[in-house]
């Protein structure tokens, strides 16, 4: 299902993405949450300029991390803002048929979760739409961030404990990629080029960006992407280590950082996403 073209209501995608701004410019708005490992944080979205109206807020991720406390925790934040309207939301968790399939950072228990009874139940029964943590911040950049003037196929790839991924055509999402774990020269992926390896390994961006180089090549040979935007922590300093990339397909850093899977989230409700 495309995340660009939904039907248009007052709460619908704009036909073209200006570019991000710093205030509201109209009632085109929707509300997103992003759950971590860490910290369930969410905002009203402008679709007109992605970006959030006034600040984020944030709530400690409860622990343990168990479906109906986060689904408390995600209460919370919309009841701050006193939102009554859809609510996208991103797990990280593989979601396919509307249940949760895995669980990174957060409680085993997610896995084999209903998420949207969960959270629609939580929500007293409004609209939801639950998708992956990084297929929602693959749609924001590729809508309004690094990725908005791109055409063809765009990865968003994110560097940090392992490798997350999204990918879209044209602004059309492939859900549940999960890329990290594709075996390079025999390896997972992440085992290798994540942003932990380099760290663990006291690597130096040079050393490290030829890891991720050889995971780059891997994927242009099997997807012929025409862009690469690369997020997590790490892509904040992408000018040590961009620079040393031998792949052919361009590479760019994320420009919506932290307000990416809450703007994404909230792009996927809008869109009546469903995965």
């Amino acid at each position: 299902m495309s995340a660009s073209t939904p039907e248009q209501s007052d709460t619908s995608l704009p036909e073209s993405h200006p570019g991000i701004q710093t205030a509201p410019t109209g009632t085109n708005l929707g509300f997103g949450v992003d759950v971590g490992g860490s910290g369930i944080k969410g905002g009203v979205v402008d679709f007109d300029t992605g970006a959030l109206v006034g600040e984020r807020h944030k709530v400690l991720t409860p622990h343990p991390s168990t479906p109906d406390a986060v689904a408390k925790g995600v209460r919370e934040v919309v009841e701050h803002f006193s939102w009554s309207g859809p609510v996208g939301i991103t797990l990280p968790s593989v979601v396919t048929g509307g249940v949760a399939r895995s669980a990174a950072n957060i409680d085993k228990g997610w896995i084999g979760t209903e998420v949207y009874s969960l959270f629609s139940t939580a929500l007293d029964g409004r609209q939801v739409s639950v998708l992956n943590d990084a297929d929602a911040a693959g749609m924001a950049e590729d809508a309004y961030g690094a990725g908005k003037d791109a055409k063809g196929v765009i990865f968003l790839l994110t560097f940090g404990t392992g490798i997350g991924s999204a990918i879209l055509h044209n602004g059309v999402l492939l859900p549940n990629t999960e890329l990290g774990h594709l075996e390079v020269d025999g390896k997972e992926a992440e085992h290798q080029a994540s942003s932990k390896v380099k760290e663990d390994k006291g690597w130096s961006y040079e050393k490290w960006a030829t890891k991720v180089s050889a995971v780059l090549i891997t994927y242009e040979k099997l997807f012929s992407p025409n862009l690469f935007i690369v997020g997590g922590g790490i892509s904040r300093k992408a000018d040590k280590w961009l620079p040393h990339l031998t792949n052919t397909v361009p590479v760019v850093p994320a420009t919506l950082q932290n307000t990416a899977g809450i703007v994404g989230a909230a792009m996927a409700v809008s869109a009546g996403l469903k995965v």
